[in-house]
Formats: structure tokens, C-alpha cells, sequence
């Protein structure tokens, strides 16, 4: 039985990792030992969230987030590799972008542990945001490379990256596929009173959009210029909230709600008419719902969204191209062709 530790830090990770922790569950020759690095705190991290994507709660449920970037990834990077001696994993299994994910993967590469990277190869080449670090370095000590796009394959190519690299799709794909299928029982339409109305869904929260005022004051401007034709609902996250503090007058049309579970904005989404928002996940998402979606960034990492015409930046006036399918992301079984990759990489590894 080899063993596979997986390091999670925010809530689309444990979306993510669910796609690949419940085909691990009953797995006959591999095991998972979750780490939940705490670098997010989120109450909808209940145990109806874990029962709902139909996943174990983590083994390692740390408390390590707040603080500056240095200081969360080296109290990171402390415990992870404590546990890891412990633990002794044959490989491991790390998300995207954030803080946990370097942790984990500089704990991994300097204990010679090797490193899967799941979401491999994006780039927003815009390394003021710390998201394009994090994915660089994780990248570069990485053995598995597992990119959803053959944009990301060619990124990788162009940093000298060519081994150990395969087009597997994008788990999100799975997740969506997934969430559809959850009959949530008090229904976010239902509760907002907006069954039968048009409406755009909006989140706001990167730290290159909140920490600036004047940005931050025309994104305001862009959104009330939307909201002219269809209320936008938003979700708003608490960094956005404090900012919006005595700003409710400019809001015509624009209803703040309180953070929302996932399954629910899942929901909110599918009912939506448009998607306005500075996250890389919600991007793709609109897609596999089917709805347009303005970036509310200067560059996104998911530039097929932007060339199939279903995404466009909110300094662009129109739609590039006409909308056209999206076949990069898969079929829905990222989750399962990236176990096929860790077996077959393990395979070889024991073998030597």
C-alpha cells in the first residue's frame, strides 16, 4: 500500500482534492492522509460540507493562516514536514496556487518526498500577485505535472519543464459535474426571492483589487454600470466588506449578501444570467454553466475561456470571438486520470 499525503489550505482545494479523496476511499494499493493547513478559515467548512462532497474529514487539521505571506508558509512548512517524517508518504498531492501549496511542496522536495502538482503549467505572468509565485516554485519541484489545458503544457515547455508533464483535464470539470447533482435543500434562490428574475452573480476579493482605493473605486463604477440592466447579487467576502463600510448609497441595484457555501453558489451560478469576478475558479465555472463571465483582472491564467468567447476581461468592451466549445478541460474524469498518473509513476518508482 503506498501512501499519498495532500496538502489543502482554501476551499476550492478541498473541491478540488474531493474529486480525487472519494475515488481514494476504497482504493486497493493506494491511501490518502489529508492535511487541512487552516491557511483559510471558512464556517462552511462544516461537516455538511465534508458529507456533501462525499469526503473524509482531513487526518491533520492545522490552524496556520493569518499573518503575513513569509510568515503563514514557513509555520506551514514547519508542521507539514513534522507530519511528513511522521507519516512517511510515498508522494504528494498538492492544488493550484496558494501558501499551502508551496509549503507543501518545498516541505515534499527537500525531504526527496516526490511532489504531484495538480493544476500545473498556469500562468497569469503577473508576478506581483503572490498566487504566480507560489505556482512557479511548486511547479519547479515537481516530478508529476498535471495540467488542465495544453496552454499550461506549453508554459511549462517554455520554462524548460517537459518531463513528468500530462494533459489530464481540469478537475473543477468533475466537481461542477459533481455539484450538480446535490438536491440542496433550502435553495439560495428560494431564500434571495429571485426565482423567476434576471440577475448577475459577483465576487470580489483579490488582494490586487482590494488594496488599491482608486482601482477599487472603478471597479465600484463598472459594477453600478452593470447593474443598470439586472441586480447583481454578491456574496461579499470580508476584506471587500470592510471596504464597502458607508458605500451602500453607490449600490443601486447591487445586493450584498453574506458568504455562501459552495453547493450554493454553485446554484446561485446555474440560475445567473452572468458571472462578474476576480476568481480564477468561478471563471471556469461560468463556463461549465454555460454563462458569460467578465474577469474583473487585467490577465486571467484561463485564456481559453477569453478565446472561446465565454469570458472576457472587464477592461475589454466586447467578447473577442463567438462562443465555441471549450474541449481542453476534459470529459469530466481529471480526477481519475490523475490517479491513473500517481499509480503509474509509483509503479515505476518501486520498481527501481
Amino acid at each position: 500500500m503506498a501512501k499519498i499525503i495532500t496538502i489543502i489550505g482554501a476551499r476550492p482545494q478541498f473541491v478540488k482534492a474531493a474529486t480525487i479523496s472519494r475515488l481514494l476511499e476504497n482504493h486497493p494499493t493506494l491511501e490518502e492522509v489529508v492535511i487541512h493547513t487552516g491557511q483559510h478559515y471558512d464556517d462552511n467548512m462544516s461537516e455538511i460540507f465534508f458529507r456533501q462532497l462525499k469526503m473524509g474529514k482531513p487526518k491533520y487539521e492545522l490552524s496556520l493562516g493569518g499573518g503575513n505571506h513569509g510568515a503563514m508558509t514557513g509555520r506551514m512548512l514547519e508542521k507539514i514536514e513534522e507530519i511528513m517524517l511522521k507519516e512517511q508518504p510515498d508522494i504528494t498531492l498538492i492544488y493550484g496556487d496558494t501558501n499551502s501549496t508551496l509549503a507543501g511542496a518545498l516541505a515534499a522536495s527537500k525531504l526527496h518526498i516526490p511532489v504531484v502538482h495538480v493544476e500545473a503549467g498556469l500562468r497569469s505572468f503577473n508576478k506581483k500577485m503572490p498566487e504566480e509565485l507560489n505556482r512557479i516554485l511548486a511547479d519547479h519541484v515537481s516530478a508529476l505535472l498535471l495540467c488542465p489545458t495544453s496552454t499550461a503544457i506549453n508554459n511549462l515547455k517554455n520554462e524548460g519543464i517537459n518531463k513528468g508533464v500530462f494533459h489530464i483535464g481540469d478537475v473543477m470539470f468533475d466537481a461542477t459535474k459533481f455539484a450538480s447533482q446535490i438536491d440542496d435543500e433550502t435553495s439560495i434562490i428560494k431564500t434571495l426571492g429571485i426565482e423567476d428574475k434576471d440577475y448577475a452573480v459577483c465576487t470580489l476579493h483579490r488582494a490586487e483589487n482590494t488594496d488599491d482605493q482608486e482601482r477599487f473605486t472603478s471597479l465600484l463604477s463598472f459594477l453600478r454600470n452593470q447593474a443598470k440592466t439586472q441586480e447583481i447579487i454578491f456574496p461579499v467576502h470580508p476584506r471587500t466588506k470592510k471596504l464597502l463600510k458607508g458605500r451602500e448609497a453607490e449600490l443601486t441595484n447591487i445586493r450584498l449578501i453574506e458568504p455562501i457555501g459552495y453547493f450554493a453558489m454553485q446554484k446561485l451560478m446555474s440560475q445567473s444570467k452572468l458571472i462578474l469576478t476576480d476568481s480564477g475558479g468561478l471563471q471556469k465555472e461560468a463556463y461549465f454553466h454555460g454563462k458569460p463571465c467578465i474577469t474583473l483582472r487585467d490577465e486571467t491564467e484561463w485564456v481559453e475561456t477569453i478565446n472561446s468567447g465565454w469570458n472576457r476581461l472587464w477592461t475589454q468592451d466586447e467578447y473577442i470571438t463567438p462562443r465555441s466549445t471549450i474541449t481542453e478541460y476534459g470529459n469530466g474524469n481529471a480526477a481519475e486520470l490523475t490517479i491513473q498518473q500517481m499509480e503509474s509513476y509509483l509503479s515505476n518508482k518501486f520498481r527501481h
